[in-house]
């Protein structure tokens, strides 16, 4: 295995939870752990934007995106990893945020893996984005 880059950050990113692998990827690393409030706040905040904003394009949720925003840092990479088939895209929609919000970062993702997050240890994940890195390091 190659050593992964300096500064390659993990996101492995759900409806309600994201973990961050800010320190390294290496086996037992552990994670920060952000959760996304609760549904009566997002509902609450939802009403809140429609009565201010009608038809807001953004994401029901931007105190977790930006959550997760300031835990990535300074990564120089950043690797996504969302669940596979029939869950919702949350890759996608925290990709579409920092477009909008902060293009910067959106520039620094390198790619996206889905998986079955549910079913994974966190060394599966980070033995995912090893693997990844060993496919892809070249093009970094």
């Amino acid at each position: 295995m190659s050593e992964p880059v300096s500064g390659l950050v993990a996101v492995a990113i759900m409806r309600d939870e994201a973990r961050v692998w800010a320190t390294g990827v290496e086996r037992g690393t552990k994670p920060e752990t952000i959760h996304a409030p609760t549904e009566m706040i997002r509902h609450h905040h939802v009403r809140e934007a429609q009565h201010h904003r009608m038809h807001d394009t953004d994401h029901q949720n931007p105190v977790f995106y930006e959550s997760i925003t300031e835990a990535v840092g300074d990564a120089s990479a950043i690797l996504l990893i969302g669940h596979g088939k029939g869950k919702a895209d949350e890759v996608l929609r925290l990709v579409q945020y920092w477009e909008r919000k902060h293009p910067d970062l959106a520039r620094r993702v390198v790619g996206a893996v889905d998986s079955d997050l549910e079913a994974l240890t966190q060394n599966q994940v980070l033995a995912i984005v090893r693997e990844w890195y060993d496919d892809y390091h070249a093009f970094l």
